[in-house]
This record gives C-alpha cells, structure tokens and sequence, in this order.
C-alpha cells in the first residue's frame, strides 16, 4: 500500500527540520564571528542566505510563522550586505534571541517543551525594524511590474535561464512549486512560461504529481548559490538546470528600477533559443550526500556486527577443517566483512565541528551574564567521531565550559593585575590518538587551588585530614559528586552536580578524564574517548576455561611470566621488563578463576592513565574483531567490564576494560596502605588481594607508575 500525502508530508517535514537545526547552528556560528569581525562580507552573505533558506523553505513546508517571522531579519541582513546598515552588538543580540525564537517554532509541531513566545517574537521584529528602518510588511498588492526588481545596491544585473520540473515524487513532501516560483520573484524581474506537454489524459492523471514544468528567465544581481537555495529542499526530487546568460548584463544604476522587465526577458528568451529544437540544458549534478535516518543506520551496523560473528565462526570451523576450499571462501568472506565493517564505520564518523560551533553561543551568553570578555578558540574540528559518542558529548562539554567560565576564568581586573590580556579564552581542540579521540577544553583562567580543593575535601569527609593526596589525585576530586568549592551558588554552577554528570557520561563511553592545571595560568581537561561504541579490534585472552578480550589499541607489547620470575620476586605482582619494574594484575585472582596457572602465564603490557601496566592471562590466542554487546542493567555496576562478545564457537567472552582495572587496583593499594592519598575510602576490589610495596627489586629504579605503587 502506498504511503498516505499527509505521513509523506509529515516526513518531509521532519526532514526540513533537521535540515533547519543544522542552518541555526550555523546562523549562530557565524553571527558570533560577525561579531568578532564586524566588515567581513563572506559572514553576512552566509547569513543572510541562511535567513533566506529558513525563510523560503519554511513557507513551502507550511511554517508560515516562521516564514513571516524570518523576513524582517532577512531585510536588515540584506540593508547590511547593501551596505546601508552596520553591523553592532545590538543587532547581534536580536538576532541570536530571534533564532532562538525560530529554533521554538520549528519544534512547536514536533511537540516542543517551550513554545514560542508571541510577545517576544514581536518584540525582536519592532527592534529588527527599528534598526534597520524598515517598515511594517504589508500584504502584497498589485504593482507595476518595473517594481518587481528588488532596490539593489550599483553593481550588475545578470539575466538567468531557469528549468523547473518537478519530480514524481517532490508533491508527496508537502512542496509548493508556485511558492518556489513566488520565492525567485523575490530575487529580481522574473518571466515565466509554463509547459503543459507533459499532463497526460484524464484517465492516467495521478493526482499527487505534478506534471506541469516552468521555463523562466530571472534579471537579478544575485549569484547562482543564491537562486539555487530557493530550491534547496527540493533539489533531489526534480530537474532544475539554472543556466547564465553570458551576454547579458545590465548596469544597475539610477535608471535600472524602470527597465522594462518582461520585454528584456523575452528579448533575451528570443535572442538564446536558436532555432527550435536545438536548445540544450546542462544535466543536473547528482546528490553527493545522502540523509539517512540515524535508526536505518544503527540497524546496518547491527547487521554488520552479527555477520562479524557470522564470519568468525565460519573461520573457526574452517580452522578445524583440513579442506582448501572452504579456507579459500573462509578467507574471502574475512575480507569482504572485514571491509564492509570498515566502511559500516566509516558511515557512523562525524566531524567534531558542528558540536564545538555550538558552544561558541553558550560562551557568548555566558560571558555577558557574568560580565567577564571570554572568546572560544577551536582546533581540530574536522576530527571524526562515532555518532554514539558525538551526541553523548554535548553535555560533558557544556558543564566543563561552564565550569571554566565560572570558576576559572578571572574578572577583568584580577586579569590584569596578573599581567593577563583582558579577553580570556577557551580553547576547543580534538585530535586522534591511536583508537582514541582526545577532546581537550582548556582555558587561560586562574587555574585549580589544589589546597581548597583539599580542605573541601576533608570537610565532606572524602579523604582523611591528615592524607596526602597527590595532584592527581586532588584534581580527580573535583568529579566526586557533590564536591564544589564554590562559596555561593549562582545560576551558573556552585551545586557540585556539573563535573559529576562529565565522571558519568564519560566513563560511560569508556573514556578517561585527564585534569592538568597551574594556578594563576590555568587549566586544562582532556577527555580520552574510544573512536566507536560499536565494533573493535580486539586481542582474545584465555584464562582457564575463560576467554577474555583486550582492546587492541591499548596494547604495547607481551612477555612471558615464569615461575622463576616469580620466586625472585618474593610474592610482589611486579615484573622487570628491561630495567624498568612494571606492575601487573593477575585475571586469575581478580576473577577468582580456581585453575591452576600453567608453567608460562603471558604479560600483556598495556598503556594506561596510571602508567604501564600488565595483565597476566594463561595464553594469547590470537586478533579478533570484536562485535560490542552490552551486558544489560543487571550489571551496569560492574565497572571493569565494558562489554562482552560472542565468539565464532557459540561462547561469550567479556571485554576488559584495562583503564578501569588499573584504576581500581591504584585505589585498592592505595587504600590498604592505609588511606594516604585515597580519595574516598569507598574504593571496591574483586579479589581480596593486596600489591605489596616492590622497592628495590631489579637493578634499575621504579618507572613512573611503579614509584606510585611504592608510596
């Protein structure tokens, strides 16, 4: 059955809206820069087509508010690009507050929390009119058609030649043509002629298509960008050749608002077409995107995921079996998934951009509300990221910026009593370390009190008065929930709610949080965040009967264990790995397997925030790509564990966590040596043993983690 007009206007719908968010990102983006560089004519002409854009296209989709709403900003952005108007804060500000308007229109059909507030809206729009000294719109009336060319500033007027046919299927979407044809009048004198040689007889007329196309020729002095986002939500779904007149141009002067409109369109019209038959229009250019909804796509990366497990089953069952051919398909298959995976992730990537542009918005609101001058640096923006973890950062990064805003950057006066530059900065970054995306925000404010955040500490009984946490350790505090230094509570922070919310999200994304900061200069907050949430490259352990996988990024190295090593070193869980004493963890005793160990036990080193670290398993048995199943809620406390895995034969092996594990053991050591330097006493261990002290074994001094393993 073929979907109903309204639910394929419905959809359409939905597509512009996500097409419109996009464009108010955008739109905000650039007024902030706008306002940084207030006579860059590439920023106004990018806003005033956005403006144009939600304008246009709203009205087509039926967001006739919006539309009618959207057309006054236009105007005052179009006296600015004339250069008849220029651009100052307060215009700025209207126009940040009138987007946030148009953001609570476009949602109000969706079932938006905040409407848009009708006194408000008119508010902007008497501002907007007043500073632009435009007057109220009145209804279109009829007017000599000389009038029809908009008031444009001395320059050159170009004649184009317009084809639009609409497709099969862009009726459907809720499109208007004769509003699109409406819209390219706006743009300059336009002629029209409509062809009905496609309408078929009555008895094969479909209702929901139209068949009729349009031939025009637009006098205007804007570009081909600027008619062709007149069609921007329909370009996909219809034939649209938009061809210059090369011979054609008209200056625009004193006398340009009297030419004759539609006798120097069909002059032109008669002077381009050449005999009949022989006119030919350029093809259009194919879609080089495509918007797929995020479900389709979290479905096909699901689908890829079971092929992979598909795929190591087979490779294990040709593994078994001494028959060439099916090693040759079993070989062949491996590829082809293994490429497909790639490409399934490839798809999921995204660039950072769009979610650090948004933040320029929050620091400029910020920064007026606290009265501090704060500007937002970015860096690394076209770094990718998975989905799954984009839309999971906004909210680590808003409550970090925040933070930043409130507490660590000065007043204007503090600053330059400390020799600093009036204007402070945040700085965006994002840069790929091995399997890894490290999103940094750092600022050049006052920097942590490590002493107040120790006294803090001590009164909300996280740490016993006499401890002596380390600097990490007392950064590591700030995360705790409910810790704030902050004397008052303002709107912006001062709850202790912000950095715990960051803990969460990101250790729920398996990532890591790296705090780094000098007082009077500043701080700085590195999030270490896995490139996917959905399928890795893994390295399968085996522990007794149990398999185990360990993600194959944060592998350095293996080595053996023997049982030499282990008498010289008299019972201590460290090893020596060319002079440098390593400390490591037994799966064994942390999971409580009850198998003896075999002769050899194998070391994986691994690269850790706490330093080098091993985990000795019973044998190495081989890389495996690695489909990521989540555990359920039943075991959403188990920290050490970030998944689990089903494996060519049927069985589960789970997938460790090597950060987590060599956290817990930190903390766990840490705390049995007596409380110095744990952060909350309430550290939890699996098995109930103790790493002792290993000073002085081997012949050369501890390496960084194992000098924190002595303490």
């Amino acid at each position: 059955m073929a979907p109903s007009i309204s639910s394929n206007a419905d959809q359409f719908k939905e597509s512009f809206r996500e097409e419109a968010r996009e464009i108010l990102v955008e739109l905000e983006s650039a007024l902030l820069e706008l306002n940084e560089n207030r006579g860059d004519p590439e920023l106004v002409g990018r806003i005033f087509r956005g403006l144009h854009t939600i304008k246009g296209s709203g009205a087509m989709f039926g967001f006739e508010r919006m539309a009618a709403f959207t057309h006054d900003l236009e105007t005052a952005f179009d006296e600015v690009r004339n250069g008849r108007l220029a651009v100052g804060s307060e215009l700025v500000d209207l126009t940040l507050s009138a987007l946030d308007q148009i953001r609570a229109m476009l949602e109000e059909e969706a079932g938006g929390a905040s409407p848009a507030d009708s006194a408000a809206c008119a508010g902007i729009l008497e501002n907007v009119r007043r500073l632009a000294g435009i007057k109220e719109s009145a209804p279109p009336s009829k007017k000599d058609k000389a009038s029809d060319i908009p008031a444009v500033a001395a320059g050159l007027l170009r004649s184009w030649r317009i084809r639009f046919a609409p497709g099969p299927a862009m009726m459907l979407c809720g499109a208007n043509p004769l509003l699109l044809v409406r819209e390219l009048r706006q743009l300059g004198g336009l002629s029209v002629r409509a062809s009905m040689a496609a309408v078929p007889p009555l008895v094969e007329l479909d209702p929901e298509r139209c068949y009729v196309s349009w031939e025009m020729v637009l006098l205007t002095a804007a570009g081909r960008d600027a008619i062709r986002d007149v069609f921007i939500f329909v370009e996909d779904s219809c034939e649209l050749v938009i061809e210059p007149d090369k011979e054609t141009a008209v200056e625009v002067g004193a006398a340009a608002p009297h030419c004759e409109t539609d006798l120097t369109a069909k002059e032109l019209q008669d002077k381009r077409a050449g005999p009949p038959g022989r006119r030919t229009y350029d093809t259009p250019e194919n879609a080089s995107s495509l918007r797929v909804p995020a479900a389709k796509l979290d479905q096909f990366v699901n689908l890829v995921g079971e092929l992979v497990t598909v795929q190591a089953r087979l490779s294990e069952i040709s593994a078994r079996r001494d028959d060439a051919e099916v090693a040759e398909v079993s070989e062949e298959v491996e590829r082809l998934t293994s490429a497909l995976r790639e490409s399934s992730m490839n798809i999921r990537m995204l660039p950072v951009r769009a979610t650090f542009e948004k933040f320029r918005r929050l620091v400029h609101d910020l920064a007026r509300d606290l009265g501090k001058d704060v500007e937002l640096t970015i860096e690394g923006a076209d770094t990718e990221l998975d989905k799954t973890v984009i839309d999971q950062l906004s909210d680590p990064l808003m409550h970090l910026i925040r933070n930043s805003m409130d507490h660590g950057i000065e007043s204007a006066e503090r600053r330059a009593a400390r020799g600093k530059r009036p204007t402070a900065t945040i700085h965006l970054s994002a840069r790929h370390s091995g399997a890894s995306v490290l999103i940094g925000v750092s600022d050049d404010g006052g920097g942590i009190d490590a002493e107040a955040v120790r006294k803090r500490a001590v009164e909300k009984g996280l740490i016993a008065a006499g401890a002596e946490p380390t600097e990490n350790e007392v950064f590591a505090l700030i995360f705790q929930p409910g810790f704030s230094t902050a004397k008052q509570v303002t709107d912006v922070s001062g709850r202790g709610v912000g950095m715990d919310v960051v803990r969460q999200r990101v250790e729920s994304l398996r990532g890591a949080i790296d705090v780094a900061s000098k007082p009077g200069l500043g701080t700085s907050v590195t999030l270490r965040l896995p490139l996917t949430m959905a399928i890795i490259d893994g390295l399968l352990v085996g522990v007794g009967d149990a398999c185990f996988v360990l993600p194959l990024a944060t592998i350095l190295e293996c080595i053996e264990l023997t049982r030499g090593d282990l008498e010289r070193a008299h019972g201590k869980q460290v090893a020596n790995v060319r002079g440098e004493m390593i400390p490591y963890i037994s799966l064994r005793r942390h999971f409580s397997i009850s198998t003896e160990p075999p002769e050899i036990e194998q070391i994986m080193l691994v690269e850790t925030s706490e330093g080098r670290f091993g985990f000795v398993v019973d044998r190495v048995l081989g890389n495996c790509q690695t489909v990521i199943k989540s555990l359920g809620r039943f075991y959403r406390q188990v920290q050490v564990v970030s998944g689990a895995t089903i494996l060519g034969n049927g069985t589960v092996a789970l997938i460790l966590d090597p950060e987590r594990l060599a956290r817990d053991a930190v903390r766990a050591e840490r705390s049995s040596a007596g409380g110095r330097g744990s952060a909350s006493g309430r550290s939890r261990r699996s098995d109930g043993n103790s790493f002792k002290s290993f000073e002085g074994i081997g012949s050369a001094g501890p390496s960084a983690s194992a000098s924190q393993w002595a303490n």
